[in-house]
């Protein structure tokens, strides 16, 4: 590890490998990237642990579109939470909101007694914040590692100030994670101007899959049909190149 701590948001096992290829201290294990990130499989994890030696935070969240949820969507997130430290999540990345955007401390306490002495971390729920100081305080109370946040901007360029702003205010009571649209050209001034000492980054590259290519006329997704003969993979090459110059 260098004087700064990079975690690689991974969408996949394949994800996971290539951030742990290209230098990663830790990795946030997602699902589902294009819609901001949800629940990982239980499988995905178990895997990801039996191939990785550096800690894997997995990401709880059992819908995308907003963080206000159901009972029914509640419980399965707790569900889904606590197989995943059953099988070796070293933390866990939540985010539990009111429909006017206040914190939802309730659940919130329980997911973070559930999670017991593993890291528990507050993802950019908080960059849709009613109010980011108070919330931020009461995540304090509740003993949150970690927050990450663009400073509730939509690239964490552009929020570098209120991220500084989030540092003094947490004066080393908690952890904050600055993330989005992190890359080789604005790395430097993130960190130079948040005071953090650790980034969270993704970069992905296209990988090509051939199996469809005997009937381009079939998709399996929703309107935006996506193209089916490809994916995306995290960018190991980047990674290492954010790696050295960190």
């Amino acid at each position: 590890m260098g004087k700064y701590l990079m975690e690689v948001c991974c969408g996949s096992v394949e994800d996971v490998l290539a951030a742990k290829k290209g230098g990663a201290d830790r990795v946030e294990l997602n699902s589902c990237l294009f819609h901001g990130g949800l629940t990982p499989s239980v499988g995905e994890l178990i895997v990801a642990k039996e191939m990785v030696d550096i800690p894997i935070m997995t990401m709880v969240r059992p819908r995308q579109g907003g963080f206000c949820y159901t009972d029914a969507e509640f419980r399965t997130a707790m569900a889904d939470a606590e197989q995943l430290l059953v099988h070796g999540s070293d933390g866990l990345v939540f985010g539990f909101l009111h429909a006017d955007g206040t914190l939802d401390e309730e659940r919130c306490r329980q997911i973070i007694s559930l999670a017991g002495d593993r890291e528990k971390v507050f993802h950019r729920a908080i960059d849709v914040a009613a109010d980011w100081k108070k919330m931020l305080g009461q995540l304090i109370e509740l003993g949150v590692t970690r927050v990450l946040t663009s400073g509730l901007e939509p690239d964490v360029f552009y929020g570098i100030d209120t991220i500084h702003e989030m540092v003094e205010f947490a004066q080393g009571r908690i952890q904050i994670l600055p993330g989005a649209g992190v890359n080789l050209k604005n790395i430097d001034r993130i960190l130079e101007v948040t005071g953090c000492n650790q980034i969270h980054v993704a970069r992905a590259r296209q990988q090509m899959d051939p199996s469809t290519a005997n009937n381009r006329d079939i998709f399996y997704g929703g309107a935006l049909y996506p193209p089916e003969d490809r994916y995306e993979v995290t960018d190991a090459d980047y990674i290492a190149r954010l790696r050295e110059h960190l």
